[in-house]
């Protein structure tokens, strides 16, 4: 509970050059002055300014644990909004988990995972949309979205929500007082003047709900494909884009089966790749449930990459390979791979079949891997992702919000083209109005922020 002083180590569990042991609450002064002793006896460390560093020794008792550095923040001024102590000490695990409990035994309680974050936002430090991003920053998996994270973290989606949400409730507000007084409130024909305000802001969540599909790539990952026949490379491929032998690479085809999925980061970009079995007309049972296995994964990927063998003939496999990106309509890049051996097949013949980007490689030589970045960062976000302006939901929670808040914009939309009473608009407009606060966390239940602050580590 808010009031109680909260203790927990701030940094990793393991052996480290230094541990940070964080405490926030009202008494954070009071019993950092039962455990801290310094050479320096002039002040006491309660009388210490605000946002300073002291150097001094944890004790227990008469019994030193640690040499340590102390930090004074005192609230409103820090993370939590609240008085805190940071105390860094060695980063030994014993030696962390010695001054842990230490404060713990001088007064303060164990905190909850992500309980600092969650008094940041019951303080008002932060919003629910920045509380979230903090996790996200945590959590990221490239230069992007640590980027997108530290762009909500500042305030780039509460600021676009409460833009949206400061004109939806003028017009609330509007509505109400025109029904409470008719006589000096007019609203003749304002349902027209309405519909222009309700179409201007549901095109602005209409671009937030876009943004959500670069979004969660960017805080995902692009989820790719590799596809090809058998001994087209696509092993060898794989290997390469991760830097070290993942998959096995034989010159027998059909030695991959099974799915092999990893994370690799391109020019700042996260690719989940997936290789899977070379897709053929097979016999074999096991070799046939690895080819629907690989099907069914390029159905569901944001990107394929067909490697074709250059030495090699297109023949029956590589049609039925093409088929399928036709019909899936897929963003897909064409690897015309060994091209450090004599070509049968050519980039003119590739686009003869289908009209798709084709980039010359050689896994074994390691050539054009650069193009492939390059074209891979032009096809999903036009070459250049910009987080000064542009704002991407990266969360599921927000987009859904975003969803509703849509849905009830064009019940306003529609009300008001049937000619409906005022006060229908009014309910459809609220509603919108919550749901965009759902995602700043200004009307939402303590349950879900209950659930939103569990996912985080403790310390944080």
């Amino acid at each position: 509970m808010i009031g109680d002083t909260i203790a927990a180590i701030a940094t990793a569990m393991t052996a480290s050059g230094i541990g940070i042991i964080r405490m926030s609450g009202e008494d954070s002064r009071d019993i950092l002055s039962k455990v801290y002793r310094s050479n320096n006896d002039s002040k006491k460390i309660v009388d210490e300014n605000s946002h300073t560093i002291h150097y001094g020794f944890i004790y227990d008792g008469d019994e030193m644990v640690d040499e340590v550095l102390v930090m004074l923040m005192d609230g409103p001024r820090s993370y939590t909004g609240e008085d805190t102590v940071e105390i860094d000490c060695h980063g030994g695990v014993l030696a962390m988990r010695k001054v842990l409990e230490t404060v713990i035994k001088y007064g303060a309680r164990p905190a909850d995972p992500g309980e600092f974050t969650k008094r940041a936002f019951l303080n008002g430090r932060i919003d629910l949309s920045q509380a979230e991003a903090v996790i996200d920053i945590i959590n990221a998996k490239s230069e992007y979205a640590l980027k997108s994270s530290v762009s909500q973290l500042k305030g780039s989606v509460l600021n676009t929500i409460e833009d949206i949400r400061g004109q939806i409730i003028y017009h609330i507000a509007y509505i109400e007082s025109a029904l409470d007084d008719p006589e000096h409130i007019s609203i003749d024909g304002y349902g027209e003047e309405l519909k222009v305000v309700v179409d201007r802001e549901k095109e602005k969540v209409e671009r937030l709900i876009h943004s959500s599909d670069e979004g969660k790539m960017i805080q995902e990952g692009i989820k790719t494909v590799i596809v090809g026949k058998p001994n087209a490379g696509k092993s060898s491929l794989l290997n390469l884009l991760v830097g070290e032998d993942r998959a096995i690479v034989t010159d027998i085809a059909g030695t991959t089966r099974d799915i092999l999925e990893e994370t690799i980061i391109l020019q700042g970009i996260s690719l989940r790749i997936i290789d899977t079995a070379g897709i053929r007309d097979t016999e074999d049972i096991v070799e046939k449930i690895g080819v629907e296995k690989a099907r069914e994964y390029a159905q569901d990927a944001d990107l394929i990459l067909y490697v074709v063998d250059a030495s090699v003939a297109l023949d029956d496999n590589d049609e039925s390979i093409v088929r399928m990106l036709k019909e899936w309509g897929k963003k897909a890049v064409i690897l015309l791979n060994k091209t450090d051996l004599e070509a049968v097949v050519t980039e003119e013949s590739l686009e003869k079949q289908i009209i798709l980007p084709v980039i010359m490689v050689s896994a074994k030589e390691q050539k054009g891997i650069k193009n492939l970045e390059n074209q891979i960062k032009e096809m999903f976000f036009q070459g250049e992702l910009s987080f000064n302006d542009e704002v991407y939901i990266t969360n599921v929670r927000h987009k859904n919000a975003l969803i509703e808040v849509r849905k009830s914009l064009e019940m306003v939309k529609h009300s008001i083209e049937l000619g409906m009473p005022e006060d229908f608009y009014s309910i459809d407009l609220m509603n919108a109005y919550e749901c965009l606060g759902s995602i700043t966390g200004e009307s939402v239940g303590e349950d879900l922020v209950n659930e939103i602050f569990s996912k985080f580590c403790t310390g944080k």
